[in-house]
């Protein structure tokens, strides 16, 4: 298959481990990067796990996925965005004719079955069309939602290397341990990057998973393999993680055009209570509960861009967005990574959610909190869904306030 390029679809020709890099190196290899977008990044995730955005079920004709899809860049145009990172690789299977692993489920409900056409080179061609930027974005370990393996279509690499995979809360994912995991989840994310216009690469906060009570991540026999020469396990599974995006940074830019990498993390690195170069904020730390090190991977340029989950309100106590974004500031300043802050718009108007989110101009306020910071280069909203339906008409006023105009109707 060509890859496919903007400069084919305009003239009809669609197409359907690794050494470590030095410091100095990964921040020259940083240069391979495609620009960020003129204007700032406005961006929107458009999730495919589980059928969150699109498409709307599993089992549609091809002719109503391409339509539902059209509509939600066509939101996107309406509203003032840019960018589309959009969910090509939920569980460890492909929205495109991957060699590496089955068609994804969420298409056609049965994971192996051939949706009859391309979504991620349809994707590509029609975010272009409408001068969109198209992420791929990627989940690197998660295998599936639940734990029979039976379940996973016959072939399934998790089937045929049960060795690799784990199962822990209710789910089963690849074993970050494992180098030749790593390598295998690289190579199968990259071959779309190779296949496909794309113009970034992009990771969203699932590494090791979330601490679930009482549950222990059966990584054991792996450690014992892998983890002499570290002092802790801890020490260990965040060198696993560092290796991946560090690896995943060499091999994208290895690619031959320009290809702009990029995480959206959880939005704390550790607690101030934790270590005192922490936020002053009490949640979950990437840190140390995820084996996630964000603050290095921008400090030794490993990334392109990050995008902290900043999804919390103006004053949150455990977790204040004015809190976090001048701490995330602080973080990226002279690193030459660029920032953008990722938005809960799913919470505007949500009557679960507190006060705070019923409140239409909350999201434009943090964008008028945000512009006090230079290093702030745009926002990020979750997901596309809301970005169509936009319940407390939030996403309106921040078109209105800051991006220069009003939503049509």
């Amino acid at each position: 298959m060509r890859r496919i390029t903007r400069r084919g679809f305009a003239a009809g020709a669609l197409g359907v481990a690794s050494s470590l890099l030095g410091a100095g190196e990964a921040a020259a290899a940083a240069g391979t990067a495609g620009p960020a977008r003129p204007g700032g990044m406005r961006g929107m995730w458009l999730a495919t796990v589980a059928n969150l955005d699109w498409p709307t079920k599993p089992g549609l004709p091809p002719a109503e996925q391409q339509r539902q899809l059209r509509a939600l860049l066509d939101a996107a145009v309406e509203r003032r965005l840019n960018t589309v990172y959009f969910q090509v690789r939920p569980t460890a299977d492909a929205l495109w004719p991957s060699p590496y692993e089955p068609w994804s489920q969420y298409l056609t409900g049965k994971q192996g079955k051939d949706p009859g056409w391309d979504p991620l080179g349809f994707a590509v061609a029609e975010a272009h069309r409408r001068d969109l930027g198209l992420h791929a974005w990627f989940n690197p370990y998660r295998v599936a939602n639940h734990t029979d393996r039976g379940r996973l279509v016959p072939g399934h690499p998790a089937r045929r290397h049960p060795e690799w995979v784990l199962s822990y809360g209710g789910k089963l994912y690849y074993n970050p341990g494992l180098p030749e995991v790593r390598g295998f989840v690289q190579e199968a994310m990259l071959d779309a990057v190779r296949r496909y216009d794309v113009d970034g690469v992009h990771f969203d906060d699932y590494f090791y998973p979330y601490p679930v009570a009482g549950q222990l991540f059966g990584d054991d026999a792996a450690f014992e393999q892998h983890g002499a020469g570290f002092a802790d396990r801890a020490s260990w599974r965040r060198d696993n993680v560092d290796r991946l995006v560090r690896e995943m940074k060499q091999k994208v830019g290895e690619v031959g055009r320009p290809v702009r990498f990029g995480v959206s993390p959880s939005a704390i690195w550790r607690n101030r209570g934790t270590d005192s170069s922490g936020s002053d904020t009490r949640g979950t730390q990437t840190y140390d509960e995820l084996y996630a090190d964000t603050r290095r991977w921008v400090r030794e340029g490993w990334v392109d861009y990050i995008v902290p989950q900043v999804y919390w309100n103006i004053g949150f106590p455990a977790a204040d967005y004015a809190k976090l974004v001048p701490w995330w500031s602080q973080a990226v300043a002279g690193t030459g990574v660029d920032l953008y802050i990722g938005e809960a718009l799913y919470r505007a108007g949500d009557p679960a959610q507190s006060t705070p989110w019923q409140n239409p101009a909350e999201l434009s306020q943090h964008l008028a909190f945000a512009r006090g910071y230079p290093q702030v280069g745009g926002h990020v909203y979750f997901s596309a869904r809301d970005v169509v339906r936009d319940r407390a008409g939030a996403l309106a006023h921040v078109v209105r306030d800051h991006y220069g105009g009003a939503v049509r109707p």
